[in-house]
Formats: C-alpha cells, structure tokens, sequence
C-alpha cells in the first residue's frame, strides 16, 4: 500500500469528538470515547454476524431501526459488555440515558459500541463518572484521541479524512477504526465510525455503506475469527447542503466511491496492525468463472495458517497455496492455474517452475508487502482479500490475553 500523508487535525464540519480515561483500563490509557453531531444525522449500521453478541449490538440494531435523526456515538475500550446477562442491556439504557441528560438529546438518538474482555460487568459507575469530563471536552479536532481511545490490542491508532466535491458543494468525510486480532469477515472484531457532512436519505446511506463495506471492511482476514462487538457506523448530517444524495446517481457513485476510498484505508491499517504481523499480503485471484468464485478462493487462501506461517517464515511455499485453492470448493482445473509472488512465478500449468531464482525469492519473502497473484484461467471474474501473516507473537498476545 503506497505511503501516504494524513492530516493528523482533520475536521468535518458539524461533528466534534473527545475521549478520556475514565478507570476501565488498567494501564491508565484512554478507554472512552464520544462521537457528537450538533445537528440531527441520519445512520446507518452494519454489524457482527456472530451469533453471540453484545447488548451494545443489539441496542444499535433497534434504535437504528426505529429511530430517524441520531446525534452520538459512545464507546468504550476495554470491556466488551458481552455475556454478561440482562445487566448489559441495562447498562446500556442507563448510559443512553444519562449521557442524553449531558448533550440535551434523546437517549434514542445516542449509539453505544464497547471493545474488550468478554464476561466482565461492564463498570458503569466509572463511566458515568466521567461522562461530565468527556462532554465538555468536545472538539473539532480530537479524532486521532479518541482513535486512540478505541483501541485494545492495537498498536496504532487508525484514522482517515477527506474531501470531495458534489457539483459546487464541498463534502467532507472522516472516520476512525480499531482492530488487531480477531479479524474475519461479516464482521470481524473490528469497530469503525465514519462521518460526513453530506445531504443523503437514511435508505441510500445504507445503501452505500453496504456497498463500500463489502469491498474493504468484509475483504480483510487476520486470524479466521468473528468477535460479538463487531459494528460499522456512518452518519450523515447534511451540513454541506448539497442536494440530497439520491441511489443511481453520479453524486452517489461518488459518494461511494470516496466512502469506499475510507474504509480500504482503515480496513488497511486494521491488517497492518495484525496482532504479531509482520507483512500485508495482498491476496488476488483471476480468471475466476464468477466473483463468489474469485473471493471464496482468495478467503480460503488468505485464512490458511499453513500458508501464513509460511510468509511469516519467508518461506514461499507454493504447496500450500495450491491447496488451499483446491479446498475452496470451486471448480477450476488443477494443470492450468499459475501462482505467482511478487511477480515470480511458482506455479504454473499443474507444475512448480524454477524459472525464480531461489536468492530472488528470499529477497522478495523479505519485504513487507507481499503480493500473491492466482490465475485460475477458468473465466475472467477476479477478486482480492487482505490479510497478514502469522507470527510467534500472535500466539503470545493471545494466549495472555486476559491473564
């Protein structure tokens, strides 16, 4: 992924964003964020298809359904506020409730999301503690904190903003993400909040997050697994005054497209900071029959722990890949696919080939990026998946996890 420069105090115009230690973490690092629109926002929410989840899930899920204007997003860091009985639900509607009373709006009107350790009561008393200290510390500017504040085992905070134009209406878009570990499609345990000061019905805001999601956000595989807290949120406050965003549109296409630009960076940055990763791997299948094709092979690939502790071992095993596509449960025909990293080819016509010199492979297992290309010459459907490899240390973080 090329190098590229972010504005570190990026603003959009309607929206502020504070975060705070309020005593849920034990290393004293941020664990509280606020997300705040000063005019009512539409949303849109795409959640955790785990059917274990927290009550922070559920909670959106409804107020996302029977409500029409929404002016917060919540969240904590630390706590999953997950299998912990009716009391979760209830912390939720208490939190709702009493951080209404802070921003003068509506408890309906407020999305909660948390990110933790699964089965602990969530310590609401801290929380409410500090909701005076958090709203009073909104601001234009605190995206990367509160990036910071969202984060578990990352490493690094995730965050992206940008502008475009809709005729001669300037639209703003920003959003923050957390995830390391836990990382698999429909949803993985990831948390992502994006806004925008665009003009867009409720129905096509979700329209385009669907759309951007399933080409960024459902593309990304750490480890194969799906957490309970996983949600993507957008809003959209209608600050630019633009002409409302209708679906079929030129104005949608780019919308899409720029909220499709977004979420590719952070789902990016979510890979990159895998949980021990040491390379970004970019998976690529062509020559598919059809698109289902494309990605289920280029998923079965990118979650085979064979073939990621391969690439973590610089060791470019083309064995393994093979296998991997030929348990995808697609068909294609075994003697003429070609397998091809970082440019050299391993495999082709049924057979290894040895035209790649062995000293130009290991320099090429080295780097950071690694680019694994399969031809499977049956039709011209194509598709891509992210992932990273598996290293001694993702067994080690979590293997500690919650010791």
């Amino acid at each position: 992924m090329k190098k590229e420069t972010v504005d570190r105090g990026f603003r959009v115009p309607g929206f502020t964003t504070a975060s705070i230690f309020c005593g849920i973490k034990t290393n004293k690092q941020k664990d509280l964020a606020l997300i705040f629109s000063e005019e009512p926002s539409v949303a849109a929410g795409l959640f955790t298809s785990n059917q274990v989840v927290s009550p922070t899930i559920t909670w959106c899920q409804e107020i996302l359904k029977s409500s029409t204007r929404f002016r917060a997003i919540m969240v904590n860091s630390g706590n999953a506020n997950a299998c912990t009985g009716p009391k979760g639900m209830e912390d939720c509607k208490s939190l709702a409730s009493k951080l209404s009373q802070k921003l003068a709006v509506e408890p309906k009107e407020i999305l909660i999301a948390s990110t933790g350790i699964i089965g602990v009561p969530l310590p609401i008393n801290k929380i409410v503690k500090a909701l005076p200290a958090l709203s009073s510390k909104l601001s234009p500017v605190g995206w990367v904190s509160s990036a910071e504040a969202i984060m578990t085992t990352d490493l690094t905070p995730k965050f992206k903003s940008l502008s475009f134009y809709i005729g001669k209406h300037k639209i703003t878009m920003g959003g923050i993400a957390k995830g390391s570990g836990m990382i698999h499609p429909n949803m993985a345990t990831m948390l992502a909040f994006i806004v925008t000061d665009a003009s867009i019905d409720k129905k096509t805001l979700g329209r385009a997050l669907r759309e951007a999601n399933n080409k960024t956000f459902n593309r990304i595989t750490v480890d194969g697994d799906t957490s309970t807290n996983d949600m993507a949120i957008l809003l959209a406050n209608g600050k630019a005054e633009n002409k409302s965003i209708r679906g079929g549109s030129s104005a949608y296409d780019k919308f899409v497209e720029k909220l499709t630009e977004i979420c590719l960076y952070l789902a990016h940055k979510i890979v990159l900071d895998g949980e021990g990763a040491t390379k970004f791997v970019t998976i690529r299948i062509q020559g598919a029959k059809a698109k289902t094709h494309a990605h289920r092979v280029a998923k079965s690939v990118a979650t085979s722990s064979l073939v990621k502790t391969a690439l973590f071992g610089q060791d470019p095993n083309w064995g393994r890949i093979i296998a991997a596509v030929g348990y995808a449960g697609v068909p294609f025909n075994p003697d003429k696919v070609q397998i091809s990293l970082n440019g050299s080819v391993l495999f082709n016509n049924g057979v290894p080939t040895y035209r790649a010199l062995q000293s130009t492979l290991r320099k090429k297992m080295k780097s950071k990026n690694i680019s694994i290309v399969i031809d499977l010459k049956s039709g011209i459907q194509s598709g891509e998946v992210y992932t990273c490899d598996l290293s001694y240390d993702y067994v080690r973080i979590n293997a500690e996890y919650t010791t």
